[in-house]
C-alpha cells in the first residue's frame, strides 16, 4: 500500500478517491464512463455507500497510478473497522436509552460494561426511569439483573 494512504486505514475507501479525483480535477462522471464503470456505481462508492469490489479496485488503482492493492487494502481495512464496531456495540447497552446524567462521576463511553455491570446496574434501578431498567434487563438478561439485586438487599 502506498504510504501516503497509511493514514487512511478505517476510512471507507470511496473517501481517498474522492480526494483523489480532486486532487486531478477530474469529473466522476466522465471519469466513470473513461474507466467503463456506472456513474452512479462510482458515486455510491465515493459517498460510502456502496463497498468498492477488488475488480474496480485494481481498474481505478491502474488509471490512476496508484500501487497495486492499495484500495482494495483500504476496503479491507475498512470492513475490519466496521466489525470491530459492530462487537463493541454488542457489549455495549443502547445508550439513547441511558440519561447520561445518571452517570456524572463518570466518561459513559469508558464504562466497562461486563466488569462494572453489578455497579451499573444498582445506580440505574436506584435512580433510572422504567426505559432505563427495561434496558438493563435486555442488555444484562433477567437472572443477572436479579442476582445483582438480590445481593443489594440481601
Amino acid at each position: 500500500m502506498d504510504k501516503q494512504f497509511e493514514r487512511y486505514k478505517g476510512i471507507h475507501p470511496g473517501a481517498v478517491l474522492k480526494r483523489e479525483l480532486a486532487k486531478r480535477q477530474l469529473a466522476q462522471r466522465p471519469f466513470a464512463l473513461s474507466i467503463g464503470e456506472f456513474p452512479q456505481s462510482l458515486n455510491q462508492v465515493i459517498l460510502g455507500k456502496r463497498d468498492l469490489s477488488t475488480a474496480t479496485a485494481l481498474k481505478l488503482e491502474k488509471v490512476l497510478g496508484l500501487e497495486e492493492g492499495t484500495l482494495v487494502m483500504l476496503q479491507a481495512y475498512y470492513d475490519i473497522e466496521r466489525i470491530k464496531k459492530k462487537n463493541a456495540a454488542a457489549h455495549t447497552p443502547d445508550l439513547s436509552r441511558l440519561r447520561k446524567s445518571l452517570f456524572w462521576d463518570t466518561d459513559i463511553a469508558k464504562i466497562d460494561w461486563q466488569r462494572q455491570g453489578p455497579a451499573v446496574i444498582r445506580r440505574i434501578f436506584e435512580r433510572g426511569n422504567l426505559t432505563e431498567k427495561k434496558e438493563l434487563l435486555r442488555f444484562y438478561g433477567n437472572e443477572k439483573v436479579r442476582q445483582t439485586i438480590t445481593k443489594l438487599h440481601g
